[in-house]
Parts: C-alpha cells; structure tokens; sequence
C-alpha cells in the first residue's frame, strides 16, 4: 500500500458544492486535495445543466428560425447540422474545464484525478488513472459523490444500450424516432429539443401526469405546450419490455389503460430518475451510514454520522440542483467556522428549460392547502401581461399561493422569462413581505414581471373566518 499522506481536508467529487468547499478551505492556508473521478467541475459543467441548455438553446435557435416568417423575416429552407451543435457544446464544455484547472491552481488546492474509495475513517485510496495509487488521510473528509442516471430494472432495456443524458449530448446525429422514457424534467427538455432538431419523439410516462411533482394544470399546460409542436405524449403508459438495439432500431411493449402496444423507435431515451453514487465506495470501512434509499445520512448541518466527516449535494439527499449543492457548501462553510446555519426551512426554486420554461419556488397550490386550510390561489393567464403582445410568447401562465398571513407560500410560472419572474417573487419570500408588496410595486413597462402586478392584484379575500 502507498504511504499515507496527511492533508488537512479531502473532498471525494469536484461538483459544485465540493468544489467551492475545496477553494474555499485552500485560500484559507489549509492543504486540500479533491479527488474526482472524471469531469473536472462535476456533472454540471461537463454533462448535465449546461451542456444540455446549450443544445436546448442551440434547438430553440432552429425553431424561432423555422417560425421567422411569421415575425416578417424571410428566411430559406432550414436544417440542423448537429456535428455542429455538438461542436459547439463541447466549445463550450472545454472553456469550462480550463476555468475550473486555473481556479484549482489560482486556489493552491490539488486536484487528483482517480478513483476514491475509503479503507478507514478518513482514509482514501484513490486509484489513479494515470496508474498507481494514493493513500489520503484527512482531518476532515468531504464526501461530494453526486448521482449517475438510473436504468430501470425492464426487461432487454439495458442489453438495447439506451442514451441516457450523457450519451444524448454526445450525438452527432439526428435520431429519425426518439423514444423518451420518463416524463420529468430531463425527458421533456431533451423531448421538446430534439423534435425541434427534427426527430420523431414520443415521450413515455408511467404516471396520469408529465411533471409530476407539479399541480394538475401546470402538468396539463406542459403537456399542450409540447404536444403543440408534435411531440407524442403516452401517460398511464409502462414499458414492459424492449427489443432491439438503441441507434439502430427497437422495439418498445407498452402497457397501457390494460392493454397492449407497441412502439417502433431509431433510438431509446432514458431519464428515469437518479441513482447516488455510493456504491462499491467503502463507505462502511468509514462508518459513514446511508438512507433506505443508499443515500448519505446526514443532518441538518450536513454531517454524516462519522467524525469530521461531511456530505455535500445529491448523495445527501438535498435537491437534486446545482444551486442547492451550492449553498450546502455555504451551510457547512458557515459552521466550520463557528456558525450555526442549517438546510432547514430553505427555499428551492428551480427551472425546467422547456420553451417556454416552467419556475417554480415554494410550495405548489396543492402542498399549501395540505398545509394551511386557508391558503388561498391566484392565477393570471400569460398573454394577459402586455410584454407578450410585443412577443407574441404568450403560452402558459402565473400563479400565486397566499398564506393567511398574506405572506406568499409559492409561484409558479409557465411562459417567457419565468425563471428571472420567480426569483423577484423568491426575493419577496426571502424579506418575508406581504403579497400586496408585489402587488402595488412598480415594475417597469412592458416586461413580464409587470404582470406580478395583476397576478397578486387577482387573491382572492382572506378565507380565515
């Protein structure tokens, strides 16, 4: 076995909790070392949040150029070359690969390319891929192992090598009939993108609903929305079984309202869902425990329950966010140096990069009525606010959840701009300001954020007796 090395801090994954943390304690004059497998940045940089909204972008781009003449703009015949948009993605991924080499070197913490696995309580046998290996003792271990797309347990399913996000921002190519298997998040973004690119899509979700987590109309507007640009949707809908090879050609048995079907597809999809990265790590041989569903148990500091020993991001169970994975690096920065900050009570908001994009933060209409008996809705139609009249992007709409207290308990928006929209209703939730803040602020004239204005002008009286 190597010689042990002593470093005042180890990190396991260079994700964007761990490495704040990592260039954080280095600028502090701690010696750090991070070891990460693979991508240097983690997953959002290289595989996930945004390469896939450069090519999201990249197929928003070929739709306004299909749509240009109804805006005046004469235009020729349209195609999409995708060993160009995958060119420029991985432009763009490799800008942000160097960024992260230089901070690492600006920083002075060391980044270790290897396989990490605990033998003992901080104590790390990292297997590099140059060769070789490395035995790392920490005074105190971080643990930032992200997740890796789940592959459901169907039968012929993995043997058909289905694309999962990763291999689906690595096609140069068109698939002639993409068949998305899950109707969340990442299934309807690569949905919606590749029928603009010009694929066949049928998208398969098990559940009644797309969006599942989401009110009943916000999943019935998304629906529309993608359904309007030709993209099949099969709710109810389970795979029972799959034949064929993804990329050339396969065969998908259907379960659906008790009957059988069949689908026909050039290639297979898969965004079911995510699986943590704890597995075959050692993490017995530290005493560091998982959840019943092999995630890291922590608490609300963020502490596993071995000594000096922290987990940061997905394999914890927080939100499955790049910005939560964040502010979980604020949480235990905060309480290194003496503080007392908590993953309790935080707001969450989050994006679904449909176009136009859903944002959503706090609770939905369903979970505050599950909550206070006298919370009350409001809700505006998208083309009311007069931006879109100029835009002519007027699908969707905005609602609001009020307390008792008139204070806000969550916003959800469907339309142009809904991600900057939430984060103005966000701020006011953070003050803790009343609905009629928002209500009777000054928004400038025209943009979407104007309509927070009728939005929370339409809440109804208080139902408190």
């Amino acid at each position: 076995m190597a010689e042990p090395e002593r470093y005042d801090a180890v990190v396991i994954g260079s994700g964007e909790g761990g490495k704040y943390l990592a260039w954080h304690l280095a600028e502090s004059g701690e010696r750090v070392a991070v070891v990460e497998r693979r991508y240097v940045g983690g997953s959002c940089p290289n595989i996930n949040c945004l390469p896939s909204k450069n090519e999201v972008w990249s197929a928003g781009v070929a739709h306004t150029a299909r749509h240009a003449g109804e805006f005046g703009v004469v235009t020729g015949p349209v195609s999409v070359n995708m060993t160009r948009v995958l060119q420029r993605k991985r432009e763009m991924v490799q800008g942000l690969v160097d960024f992260h080499l230089e901070r690492y070197k600006a920083a002075g913490a060391e980044l270790i390319m290897g396989n990490a696995r605990l033998v003992a309580p901080r104590q790390v046998e990292v297997t590099l891929n140059e060769g070789g290996t490395r035995l790392l003792v920490a005074d105190k271990l971080f643990l930032n192992l992200g997740t890796h797309p789940a592959i459901p347990p169907i039968p012929g399913l993995e043997d058909a090598a289905p694309l999962t996000n990763i291999e689906a921002l690595e096609l140069d190519r068109l698939p002639e009939h993409l068949a998305v298997i899950g109707g969340g998040y990442v299934g309807l973004e690569f949905a919606q993108a590749y029928r603009r690119f010009g694929s066949r899509v049928t998208v398969i979700e098990q559940t009644p609903q797309l969006a599942g987590r989401e009110d009943p109309d916000v999943a019935t507007e998304v629906q529309r929305i993608v359904e309007a640009e030709g993209v099949a949707v099969l709710l109810s809908s389970e795979v029972q079984r799959v034949e064929g090879r993804s990329g050339d050609a396969v065969r998908l048995h259907i379960s659906r309202s008790g009957s059988e079907d069949k689908i026909e597809a050039s290639d297979i999809l898969v965004a079911a869902g995510r699986t943590p990265n704890t597995a075959r790590t050692g993490l017995e041989a530290a005493g560091v425990e998982l959840t019943e569903r092999g995630y890291i148990r922590v608490n609300d500091r963020l502490e596993t329950t071995a000594p000096a020993t922290w987990a940061i991001g997905e394999c914890a169970g927080s939100p499955q966010f790049t910005h939560i994975s964040l502010d979980d690096f604020r949480v235990i920065r905060d309480n290194l140096a003496g503080g007392s900050r908590t993953t309790t009570g935080r707001l969450v908001p989050y994006c679904m990069f449909l176009d136009p994009p859903l944002a959503r933060v706090g609770m939905s209409a369903r979970e505050a009525r599950d909550a206070d008996p006298y919370a009350r809705v409001a809700k505006l139609p998208t083309s009311a606010v007069l931006r879109t009249r100029t835009t002519s992007e007027n699908a969707g709409f905005m609602k609001a959840v009020v307390g008792e207290n008139d204070r806000i308990l969550g916003f959800t928006m469907i339309g142009a701009d809904a991600g900057e929209v939430m984060a103005a209703v966000q701020v006011a939730m953070m003050a803790g300001l009343p609905y009629t803040a928002l209500r009777d602020g000054i928004f400038t004239h025209p943009t979407m954020a104007e309509g927070l204005n009728a939005l929370f002008g339409n809440v109804p009286a208080s139902l408190a007796p």
